[in-house]
């Protein structure tokens, strides 16, 4: 456990400019660390959670009048990188605030219980608030997790949790029902960008001791995938490859450039998309979220699953994910071709892409990819119909083309006055009380009452419903 009341006043008392070798977050200290956030102004993404009045803003000291009491314990659930720390730490910089830092990985009943103890005492003397910032919370146990209720329940701390999981599996009922909950999004390839470019300019960053080329920003920006912690990281990575590459010089500093930045000596080092990938061990691929590539590798997909060849699909969701496709994306196509490629042939498939979609959700990157590959791998092994998806075309070709006119009057609601008169619901038969449940009765318009549009297979799970199928049509229509 460490104590860090003073950390960002001290930091904020430094007169000079921060290089980019002892910014706030110390000397040589990462550079994720250098540009967190001091406001919740910048924070990158999360405006949901950020707007006027708003409880994270109230407890971050920046209660409008009239707002109402921060709440005394948060819990931000949302995928790594998307601002759960930094969060913590802009609430903590807060006046008259002690700011308490636990990770549940190490820390134990007797660390929560004496900072409890700690926060009594320094609320009692010197009449300030504890924020105690524990991350990983779903890693804590029920007694551990029990150990903070005294503490959330009577005020002697403001707790602020984070978790990569599900609350409300992960964290106690008690805690939770005494917590306000703020769901944190993936940030999205505009915020990255604009963290990256941040983080060049910024004195707390790079200072401008590199450029980037357009193709590195965008290789960054896709590698991040949502997580700026990761992005910045790769982009710290690639800037050391560039100024090792441009040799020994002034901008070759790793401090960063030198106290005359307009002399004619002091040159940039340009991170190319060569010192990108040689930063990060990942080549670039071709492939554009927008474009010719993501169409194409979406079909060349589809047509895989289609075809029952699982390698060649899983090879494509692969190429998808590591250029930095959104999962969702290929959870909503897997859903798809559940439907129209594998149909009633095996039912389950559906049941198993729709299942991965919201676990997708769920978990994140980069887990969400064995997910995805369950499915990718059960909807192409799995015996192919497109005879649901045939049929609802050929009933909404008829439907254009003016067939199927009308309803037949023993079918329309009778439950309004004067529906009898119009012969409405008359010579109805209730299903339920004939033989097998199925009554001899026509159900479809006039001229489409001997259309089929559902002609199941020979394959898979349609063996046995196409016997059932010809034996319901024949009962039905009376024949």
């Amino acid at each position: 456990m460490e104590r860090v009341n003073d950390l960002f006043s001290a930091a904020a008392e430094d007169d000079g400019p921060a290089s980019p070798g002892r910014a706030a977050g110390g000397p040589r200290s990462p550079l994720a660390v250098r540009m967190r956030p001091r406001s919740l102004d910048e924070v990158v993404g999360q405006q949901h959670l950020l707007g006027r009045g708003s409880p994270l803003r109230t407890l971050a000291g920046e209660q409008d009048p009239g707002a109402h009491a921060a709440p005394s314990s948060v819990i931000l659930w949302g995928p790594p990188g998307t601002g759960k720390t930094t969060l913590a730490h802009v609430i903590a910089r807060g006046q008259g605030r002690t700011f308490v830092e636990l990770s549940a990985i190490t820390a134990g009943v007797k660390d929560v219980r004496r900072v409890m103890d700690e926060a009594l005492t320094t609320r009692d003397l010197y009449r300030q608030t504890t924020v105690l910032f524990l991350d990983e919370i779903h890693r804590f146990n029920k007694a551990q997790q029990d150990a903070l209720l005294p503490g959330v329940e009577n005020g002697w701390v403001v707790l602020i949790a984070a978790t990569t999981e599900n609350p409300s599996f992960s964290v106690v009922s008690p805690l939770l029902s005494r917590s306000l909950l703020q769901t944190l999004r993936p940030l999205d390839e505009a915020d990255i960008r604009g963290l990256l470019q941040r983080a060049v300019d910024d004195e707390r960053g790079l200072a401008g001791s590199v450029e980037v080329s357009d193709e590195a920003l965008e290789h960054l920006v896709r590698l991040a995938a949502g997580d700026a912690r990761r992005g910045l990281t790769a982009l710290e990575a690639a800037a050391g490859v560039a100024r090792s590459d441009q040799g020994p010089g002034p901008a070759a500093d790793p401090a960063g450039p030198p106290e005359d930045e307009d002399s004619e000596d002091f040159l940039p080092a340009l991170v190319t998309l060569e010192h990108a990938e040689k930063a990060v061990d990942v080549a670039a691929l071709r492939y554009d979220r927008a474009g010719d590539q993501h169409y194409d590798i979406a079909s060349a997909f589809i047509k895989s699953l289609r075809g029952s060849d699982v390698d060649a699909a899983l090879h494509y969701v692969a190429r998808m994910l590591e250029a930095g496709e959104d999962p969702r994306f290929i959870a909503r196509r897997l859903m798809i071709s559940a439907s129209e490629d594998v149909g009633m042939a095996d039912p389950t498939a559906l049941q198993t892409a729709v299942a991965a979609a919201q676990a997708v959700q769920l978990v994140g990157m980069p887990e969400a990819r064995i997910i995805l590959a369950e499915a990718v791998v059960h909807i192409a092994t799995a015996p192919k119909s497109n005879a649901a998806y045939n049929g609802i075309n050929a009933a909404v070709a008829d439907v254009r083309a003016g067939r199927g006119q009308g309803i037949p009057a023993h079918l329309r609601d009778a439950h309004y006055p004067g529906a009898s008169q119009l012969g409405h619901g008359k010579g109805y038969t209730y299903s339920h009380d004939e033989p097998h449940g199925i009554a001899t009765q026509q159900y479809a318009p006039d001229d489409l009452a001997e259309r089929n549009y559902y002609e199941p297979t020979d394959r898979g799970a349609e063996r046995d419903i196409a016997a059932r199928l010809s034996r319901l049509r024949r009962i039905i229509r009376g024949r």
